[in-house]
């Protein structure tokens, strides 16, 4: 199915797209035919995946960008249209998470988690939704969420993204019956452990505790960038229109094995966890 022009013609905007996960899906839209603008908020990571989406062939454009900001939002999308030529999907991979006791942590953190999670992911969406409606355009939305949420059991330790993502994933279902009648397609996907620069050292506080989670893993291993990746094509391709409010979990079986991925974080030292306070101070 992933022929090489499964994506001709389609313009595909991706939040948090310079880095991790969402660096990854882009230069693999790209590879399908698809054009591509990314937003973020670091102007480098985003310069440089265009660079290589364009090196392989493909298009690629950016913005800089706080998804927490509508009014930032919308001129990010006006920019994204005036790039690709329209943009028809959204992925809405903008995110932000820490490890944390969460009597530790303060309302602004938790804000700060929600505000990109949640508020980014009804921003973008609200702005090219409307976009859509008001020009009688179809489109597609996907939202990466997580398995905690997908579940529905939370997790400890992340709480703020637990209530950010489970809310992401009440957006998805909701929409896709409300907007459904407007050719508008809303899906999830809910990762597993997937490593990814920053933001897994963030999430795995020693090298011990990430061997110790692969052990636990029925699998025994992560996942690789390319079986998300591939899965993220299928949903936004053709092949997949009647996929609609769904949540798919590519997490290798985890979660069957026990709800709430960072659970049994209960049982790390205080010692552990006063450093890792310190190191988010930093």
């Amino acid at each position: 199915m992933f022929e090489k022009n499964l994506l001709a013609g389609r313009a595909i905007l991706i939040t948090g797209g310079g880095t991790g996960l969402g660096r990854s899906m882009a230069l693999r839209f790209a590879e399908l035919g698809a054009k591509l603008h990314l937003a973020g908020r670091r102007e480098a990571p985003l310069q440089e995946t265009c660079e290589a989406i364009r090196a392989a062939g493909g298009a690629g454009s950016y913005s800089c960008c706080d998804v927490r900001d509508f009014a930032a939002v919308e001129r990010m999308v006006e920019e994204a249209e005036q790039a690709t030529g329209g943009v028809d999907t959204l992925v809405n991979n903008a995110a932000g998470n820490f490890i944390a006791r969460t009597e530790k942590i303060s309302p602004n953190a938790f804000n700060a988690v929600v505000g990109i999670v949640l508020n980014g992911t009804f921003h973008a969406t609200l702005a090219l939704g409307r976009k859509w409606i008001a020009a009688g355009r179809g489109g597609n939305v996907l939202s990466i969420v997580t398995t905690y949420a997908s579940s529905g059991a939370g997790s400890g330790y992340v709480v703020p993204s637990a209530c950010a993502k489970a809310g992401v994933l009440a957006l998805t279902r909701s929409l896709a019956v409300e907007w459904a009648r407007y050719h508008i397609r809303l899906n999830a996907i809910a990762p597993g452990p997937f490593p990814t620069e920053g933001a897994w050292s963030r999430l795995m506080p020693s090298a011990d505790y990430e061997e110790r989670a692969k052990n636990h893993h029925p699998m025994k291993r992560f996942g690789r960038h390319e079986e998300l990746t591939n899965l993220a094509a299928y949903l936004l391709a053709p092949l997949a229109e009647y996929v609609n409010g769904e949540c798919v979990v590519i997490d290798g079986g985890l979660w069957l094995r026990g709800a709430g991925e960072f659970n049994n974080l209960s049982e790390l030292p205080d010692e552990v966890w006063r450093q890792m306070e310190e190191a988010r101070k930093k």
